[in-house]
Formats: C-alpha cells, sequence, structure tokens
C-alpha cells in the first residue's frame, strides 16, 4: 500500500532549532555507536529531498520488527504535519539508507496499514509510553514505517 500524507487539523508546535541542533549532535551519536537515548534505540535515516534530490539523514528513535528490519514512527512530537523526512520517504521509498553503529545497509520503505499497523502501534507504545501521548496530541493518524534492509544489505543486529 502507498503512503498517505495525513495532515492534521490540531498538534504540537513543529519541531524548531533547538530541536535541529539536538539532532546534529544525534546523528553523529548514532553513526559511531549503537546509541540509545532516553531508553530508545536510534538510527540515522537518509532520505532523499523530494525536491533538492539531496541526501538528507535524520537520526530516528526504531523498534524491531518481527520480519526483520526496522520500525520508524513519524510523529513529528505529536505536530498536526509530518515531518519532512516522512514525505521524503513517500516521494522515493526505495532510495532510502540505515545507519547505526558504524554499517550502512539499504532500504525499502512502506508505510504500514490496518491491522498491521495496529498491532506495529501497540508494540511501540507498550515500549515508549510518550508515542502514546503523540497520539492524544494530534488529529492526524501518526505514520507507522517499516524498513526492510535490501538483498545483500546488512540486517539490524548483525
Amino acid at each position: 500500500m502507498s503512503f498517505t500524507h495525513p495532515t492534521g487539523t490540531r498538534g504540537a508546535k513543529q519541531p524548531g532549532r533547538l530541536y535541529r541542533w539536538m539532532n546534529r549532535l544525534l546523528l553523529r551519536r548514532a553513526r559511531r555507536t549503537e546509541a540509545t537515548t532516553m531508553g530508545m534505540n536510534l538510527l540515522v535515516l537518509t532520505t532523499i529531498g523530494r525536491k533538492s534530490g539531496q541526501a538528507r539523514p535524520t537520526p530516528l528513535a526504531w523498534f524491531a520488527d518481527p520480519a526483520g528490519g526496522w520500525i520508524v514512527v513519524a510523529s513529528a512530537g505529536g505536530a498536526a504535519a509530518n515531518p519532512a523526512w516522512y514525505l521524503n520517504l513517500a516521494a522515493h521509498p526505495d532510495e532510502v539508507t540505515v545507519e547505526q553503529g558504524g554499517r550502512t545497509a539499504a532500504v525499502t520503505a512502506e508505510e504500514l496499514h490496518g491491522a498491521e499497523r495496529e498491532e506495529a502501534w501497540r508494540r511501540i507504545t507498550d515500549e515508549a509510553a510518550n508515542f502514546r501521548r503523540y497520539e492524544t496530541t494530534t488529529d492526524r493518524e501518526i505514520p507507522v514505517i517499516r524498513l526492510t534492509p535490501k538483498p545483500h544489505s546488512t540486517p539490524p543486529g548483525s
């Protein structure tokens, strides 16, 4: 199924300058080590800008996908609009990489829908309760994305 691009009518303020500064610090840390921050695993998701065509790295919390790979959440802290990385991912779902602890893997991105999304969302909110708060802050359905390693890529934990 395709990316849906849901946008809400209410939500938290979009992350600002301080958030971008913190992301730069987290990028370095996630690239060097098997980083965790505030109890969550980190990876660097690199997408291709939908307008610029440039590589856009973003540090994100990730959750294990039972089928192998990573699950990430386009929460934007509960903002009404989706984060830019989600829109880039939707435009170029097959031109994505994941970096973690000095390793890089080419991946394919797929937005989860229906029962599959609900099951993943339940696992995510059981593991990281802050995502439950984001869900109550906005009226959009927060996208849940599966990142699956392409053949000959490094799977998680390898």
